[in-house]
C-alpha cells in the first residue's frame, strides 16, 4: 500500500513538569517511528492559547512530520485522546 505525508501538531498542557513533557514527546516520536517514518519534531514551546482549554491559557506546542501508511493516523488519533496531558491535536495529510 503506498505511504502518505502527514503533520501532526499537538499541544500539551503547561502543568506538567519538563520531565513528563520529554517523556510524552518521546512516545510520540516511538509511536510514529514504529509506525512510519518521522521525518521532523520542532518544539515550538509554551504558547498563548487563543482560547482557554480545560481552563488552561497556554500549552506546549510540538509539530511532528511523518511518512506512514493511511490506516495509521487513525491509531495515532486514538492515542492522543487518551494520553493524559494532551489538551488538543491536529493531524493533516500533506500533498504531493
Amino acid at each position: 500500500m503506498v505511504e502518505r505525508k502527514y503533520e501532526t501538531v499537538f499541544i500539551i498542557s503547561p502543568t506538567l513538569d519538563d520531565e513528563a513533557r520529554a517523556n510524552l514527546i518521546e512516545k510520540f516520536k516511538n509511536l510514529i517511528s514504529s509506525n512510519g517514518q518521522l521525518l521532523t519534531v520542532e518544539e515550538w514551546g509554551k504558547r498563548r492559547l487563543a482560547y482557554k482549554i480545560d481552563k488552561h491559557a497556554e500549552g506546549y506546542y510540538v509539530l511532528m512530520q511523518f511518512i506512514s501508511k493511511p490506516e495509521f493516523p487513525r491509531e495515532l488519533e486514538r492515542v492522543y485522546r487518551i494520553t493524559d496531558g494532551v489538551i488538543r491535536f491536529l493531524i493533516v495529510k500533506l500533498e504531493k
